[in-house]
């Protein structure tokens, strides 16, 4: 199967997979408002952000081992994949073990990390043991043998076996929600089936790969290549984890539980949409790995460029609907009492462009495995990122939470970390044309987006049909004005013609393997 086929499928599927992941927690975040109340929500966003800080401890491991897997299974080098799955394994172990550690010395600090009453009828540490039961099960059963799905262009099918484990985990925890009303038995749910998933995906593994065992010892070239990939990574790990993480922990420190649930709502959407395009960036990692293996650095600059271009125009029409439904979703969904006001959802359309301004040249990055000469760059956002929010979370409230975070993301992972990939990979390349880029598919999206949402105050009546139609007309607006203007940019003939020959090269595949079936007699 060709790099593109493997891409494209690779996206269905995935796609697929994210809107489950996106409806299925939708719908259980609105029953356990209605049956629980809002502090339930506060207190499983709280501490689903502790064990996120704790799988730093991952260091970034998976990743590292997949960029290490490409060579040997393009090359078809059994050896070598065997003894890089037996060190991943023996890793994991390790690293399962240690996040048990650290979670437990957390325990005696959990009171201090609430600033608001807990509900009288629960008790937190339990609560906060079933959550750290919950990671250390995905560290445990053929967990590594994910990777070799990954690394295989294979995707798809990891997509699937979590499709399938986490609508039966929902439909479960619905149950129990709504006939059992047992917190605690809705939560045991979560380490039982990540149990299941990791056993499942061993058992596929060892069905697909018969012979992708973990065996034997690892090269010292590929161990030295491994901690070195881990190393910067383990790095830019924690600067993902203070983006993402940190936040949930400064505003219940100082805001408390009911802040968080109000936060958690509104970071759940734009993540939503955002695990909707990183199945377009997750799908084309490891084609693009493959392509920088085997073809020349003009060709990757210009298809970055062109994946650049096309993935702006996406993220721009899709920053433009969240500026326009943000608040009018939230409102019907959990009410005005549940809901922030208007900046806080202009802060996270800013915080989603912003992020995503940076993700084709991530997916180079990633897969030339620049992460430890990124290092610096990690390190810097970190420290910017926790400075202000600290100030800002306490001047402004939430809203200062997301711009502290958009300010450290923008200044250093966009400015400063776009240049890595210049300096490292496409060395020589202007770099002046990729920002000039970025800053005309900004400027048309607020060029568009203005108009496009005082139309969107005039068309909504506060009705769930009202949102239907003016997010149908917004869509429609937004899509024609982008590209109206992103059409007139010289690389949209160029990205034109691309996607116009690479359908005419599959079509001619297809027709060729289809001129060369046997007919029955």
């Amino acid at each position: 199967m060709t790099r593109t086929k493997n891409t494209i499928f690779n996206i269905i599927y995935s796609v697929i997979n994210k809107v489950i992941n996106i409806i299925s927690p939708f719908l259980i975040r609105t029953l356990m408002i209605y049956y629980f109340g809002v502090k339930y929500l506060g207190i499983n966003s709280l501490f689903a952000s502790i064990l996120q800080i704790l799988n730093t401890a991952e260091l970034g491991f998976s990743t590292a081992v997949v960029f290490s897997l490409y060579k040997p299974m393009a090359e078809n080098d059994e050896k070598e994949i065997c003894s890089i799955l037996n060190f991943y394994r023996k890793m994991y172990r390790i690293i399962g073990l240690f996040v048990l550690l650290v979670g437990i010395t957390i325990i005696p600090l959990l009171p201090k990390l609430i600033n608001d009453d807990i509900p009288s009828n629960i008790n937190i540490y339990i609560i906060y043991a079933i959550y750290l039961i919950n990671t250390v099960c995905s560290y445990c059963f053929f967990s590594y043998k994910s990777s070799v799905f990954i690394a295989s262009q294979n995707n798809r099918i990891i997509s699937n076996v979590n499709t399938f484990i986490f609508i039966f985990q929902t439909i479960l925890q619905v149950v129990i929600i709504v006939f059992y009303k047992n917190y605690y038995l809705y939560l045991i749910m979560m380490p039982l089936f990540t149990l299941f998933n990791n056993l499942f995906i061993g058992y596929l593994s060892n069905k697909k790969f018969p012979n992708y065992n973990p065996r034997g010892k690892i090269s010292n070239e590929s161990k030295n290549i491994i901690t070195k990939k881990v190393k910067g990574l383990f790095i830019s790990r924690i600067c993902t984890m203070t983006r993402n993480s940190l936040d949930s922990i400064f505003i219940s420190t100082i805001l408390g539980l009911t802040a968080v649930a109000v936060y958690s709502n509104y970071y759940y959407i734009m993540n939503s949409v955002l695990g909707l395009l990183s199945t377009i960036t997750i799908a084309m990692t490891s084609s693009v790995g493959n392509s920088l293996v085997l073809e020349s650095k003009e060709k990757n600059y210009l298809d970055m460029r062109i994946f650049d271009f096309v993935f702006s125009w996406i993220y721009g029409v899709c920053t433009i609907m969240m500026l326009c439904l943000y608040q009018p979703f939230v409102k019907i969904w959990v009410g005005d009492g549940i809901s922030a006001n208007l900046g806080l959802a202009i802060s996270f359309c800013l915080y989603f462009y912003c992020l995503n301004m940076g993700s084709i040249r991530a997916v180079y990055h990633d897969a030339a495995g620049l992460w430890w000469e990124a290092r610096f760059r990690a390190i810097f956002e970190t420290i910017l990122n926790l400075v202000l929010n600290f100030v800002l979370t306490y001047k402004f409230g939430m809203v200062g939470t997301v711009i502290g975070t958009l300010i450290a993301m923008f200044l250093i992972n966009f400015c400063y970390g776009s240049t890595i990939i210049f300096d490292y990979y496409f060395i020589g390349f202007p770099k002046k044309e990729y920002y000039l880029d970025h800053l005309k598919y900004f400027l048309s999206t607020i060029l568009v987006s203005v108009p496009t949402y005082f139309i969107s105050t005039l068309l909504y009546k506060n009705s769930i049909m009202s949102l239907l139609i003016t997010g149908l007309v917004v869509f429609i607006i937004a899509s024609i004005g982008t590209f109206f203007i992103f059409s007139k940019f010289s690389i949209y003939s160029k990205s034109k013609e691309y996607f116009i020959n690479k359908m005419k090269i599959n079509r001619r595949k297809v027709t060729s393997n289809q001129g060369s079936e046997i007919p029955c007699e």
